[in-house]
C-alpha cells in the first residue's frame, strides 16, 4: 500500500512523498519497505534500532522515532495498528498459485484436501478429511492423523506427527479495544513453523503469529488439549502436558516442562530446563535455569510442598 493511502486510512497526518509498504512487522524485524507501531511503553526502547519505514506512535512517542522512520501519529496506536491490519492480510485460499505439490511414496486419502501452492514431502501420510491450506508445507515421513487442519503458509518439518482434530495455524486471539468498548479485530498475517521430530496430540491449537512466526522446536512434545499462543516459541525438547496454556509471545528454552493445567500469562521468558508443577500459574519471567516449581501465584517446588504441609497441620490443629 502507498503510505499516503494508509495515513488516510488511520487518520494520521502525512505530507510526504508517495512510498510502497510491502507489509507490517514488529519492531525489531521490520525492514525499510515495512510498517511498524509502538502501543507499549516497553518497546520504546526498540525504536532507535527499528528499521521501519513508517511507525505508528502517539504524540508522546514521536519525538523518539528515528530520522530514517514516518512517525504516523494517531491518539490510539494499538487500536489503529488493527484498522490497518486487515488491508494486509493475504486472500485466505489463492487460486493463482500453482497445483500442489506431492512427494514420492506418499499416501493422500480421497476425503483430504491440499489447496494449491502447498507441499508435501516424501512418505507422508495424509489420512482422512486433513486440510493443508495455500503455500503451507509438510516435511518428509510426517503423519497428519484424521481431521488435522494446517491453515495458509504455516510450515511442518520432517518426522512429525500430528494427532486427529488438531489446529495448526488458527488466528491468535488479538483484539484492540476503543474508548467506546468496541473490538477491532488484528487480522493475523504471520506464520507457524514446526520443526523435525515434533510430535503434538489431538484437539491441540497452535495459533500464528501476528507478524513473524509463531516456533514449535525440535523434538518437542505436546499433548492433547493444549493452547499455544501467537507469536510463541516453545524450545528444543520441550514438553507441554494436557490443558496446558501458554499466552501470547511467551519465549521459552529448551527442554521446558509445564505439566497439565499449567498456564503462563503473555510476553515472558522461561529458562531452559525449567519444570512446573501441574496447575502451575506462570506471571512473571523465569531467569534461572533448572528449577522446579508449583502453585499459584508460583514459588519453588520444596516451597509449595512445605507451604501445603503447614496448611494441613493448621486444618489438623484447629479440627
Amino acid at each position: 500500500m502507498d503510505l499516503k493511502e494508509i495515513a488516510k486510512i488511520i487518520g494520521a497526518e502525512y505530507n510526504g512523498e508517495s512510498i510502497e509498504i510491502t507489509r507490517m512487522n514488529t519492531l525489531k524485524e521490520a525492514t525499510q519497505s515495512e510498517l511498524s507501531f509502538v502501543s507499549n511503553a516497553k518497546y520504546i526502547k526498540d525504536l532507535s534500532t527499528s528499521h521501519a519505514k513508517a511507525i505508528i506512535v502517539d504524540a508522546k512517542t514521536k519525538d523518539a522515532v528515528p530520522a530514517n522512520s514516518v512517525a504516523l501519529v494517531v491518539e490510539n496506536p494499538y487500536y489503529q495498528m488493527a484498522v490497518i491490519s486487515r488491508y494486509f492480510a493475504p486472500v485466505i485460499e489463492d487460486e493463482s498459485l500453482a497445483e500442489p505439490m506431492i512427494g514420492e511414496g506418499s499416501r493422500i486419502a480421497p476425503s483430504a484436501v491440499i489447496a494449491k501452492g502447498a507441499k508435501v514431502g516424501k512418505n507422508c501420510t495424509i489420512m482422512a478429511n486433513v486440510y493443508i491450506g495455500s503455500n503451507a508445507e509438510v516435511g518428509d515421513n510426517t503423519v497428519l492423523y484424521p481431521n488435522v487442519v494446517v491453515y495458509r503458509d504455516c510450515k511442518i518439518g520432517s518426522d512429525c506427527m500430528i494427532h486427529a482434530n488438531t489446529t495448526i495455524g488458527s488466528d491468535g486471539f488479538g483484539f484492540a479495544t476503543n474508548r467506546m468498548g468496541e473490538h477491532k479485530k488484528i487480522y493475523q498475517n504471520g506464520n507457524v513453523v514446526i520443526e523435525d521430530d515434533v510430535e503434538i496430540g489431538s484437539s491441540t491449537t497452535i495459533d500464528r503469529a501476528a507478524f513473524g512466526t509463531t516456533f514449535i522446536k525440535k523434538g518437542v512434545r505436546i499433548d492433547n488439549l493444549v493452547q499455544v499462543g501467537h507469536n510463541c516459541v516453545i524450545g528444543e525438547y520441550s514438553v507441554l502436558v494436557a490443558q496446558s496454556g501458554i499466552s501470547g509471545s511467551t519465549t521459552m528454552g529448551r527442554n521446558v516442562v509445564m505439566g497439565g493445567q499449567s498456564a503462563t500469562a503473555g510476553h515472558l521468558e522461561i529458562a531452559p530446563f525449567t519444570t512446573m508443577a501441574a496447575r502451575s500459574g506462570v506471571t512473571k519471567s523465569i531467569k534461572q535455569s533448572g528449577l522446579i516449581f508449583a502453585g499459584f501465584p508460583l514459588m519453588e517446588h520444596k516451597l509449595w510442598l512445605k507451604l501445603q504441609g503447614k496448611i494441613a497441620r493448621l486444618i489438623k490443629t484447629e479440627q
